[in-house]
């Protein structure tokens, strides 16, 4: 494993970071220690003590860490507008979920690890799903503004699917066959379509500006 030639315009913190979700890659939970992840980002030995003494630390950078990239990803800013309907919502959930799956499957591999890793370390859980919240309450959001009765529900599903997928494409037995976008795209329809139903702009309008007080923005179907 080649050395990390550093960055000298990014923070050390951030190195080390990435260095540890390279190391998480490339070795598993094994092979993630304070040393390696020190040869790996080209630092001088005990960078990576200095920064985060602990274990514990260390695994929680590479959570903070992995939650920049993903957004980097997912790239909230890309949701569609309120008024975007459906189309724009399914274009842009496909393009999300399919450059996840063919550009940054290691990503998923870290993602795999520290997981499983939190469900051994009861403090490493507790920041895990703290980290893991902002991305699961924008969703509640969107399911309800998409008129969702149960927007719990609905966006534990549509996290479900997403997981399930990413899962059989980066590590299971659908690793060798990632779904075109177009694909993603339908399953998508499907899902969405069959928890809310048709979307109907002119009902949408009278529930945010009728009778019981506004409602949330609706997004999608």
């Amino acid at each position: 494993m080649t050395a990390r030639t550093p960055r000298p315009s990014v923070p050390r913190a951030e190195l080390i970071a990435d260095a540890a979700l390279d190391l998480l890659a490339e070795r598993g939970m094994r092979g993630l220690t304070h040393r390696a992840v020190d040869e790996r980002a080209g630092l001088p030995q005990g960078s990576t003590s200095n920064h985060a003494r602990t274990r514990q630390a260390l695994l929680e950078a590479a959570v903070r860490r992995l939650a920049e990239r993903e957004a980097q990803v997912l790239m909230p800013a890309e949701m569609p507008s309120p008024q975007g309907g459906t189309e724009d919502l399914l274009d842009a959930l496909s393009l999300a979920l399919h450059r996840y799956l063919t550009r940054h499957r290691r990503l998923l591999v870290c993602r795999y690890e520290l997981a499983l890793e939190a469900t051994r370390r009861p403090e490493l859980r507790a920041f895990y799903d703290r980290t893991g919240a902002a991305f699961r309450e924008p969703l509640v959001a969107l399911m309800a503004g998409a008129g969702s009765a149960e927007p719990e529900r609905h966006a534990l599903s549509l996290v479900a699917w997403c997981e399930g997928l990413m899962f059989s494409c980066a590590v299971g037995s659908y690793h060798a066959s990632v779904p075109a976008r177009e694909e993603l795209r339908k399953g998508f329809a499907e899902l969405v379509g069959g928890m809310l139903g048709p979307w109907d702009p002119a009902a949408s309008v009278r529930r945010s500006t009728g009778g019981g007080g506004p409602l949330p923005p609706r997004i999608g179907p």
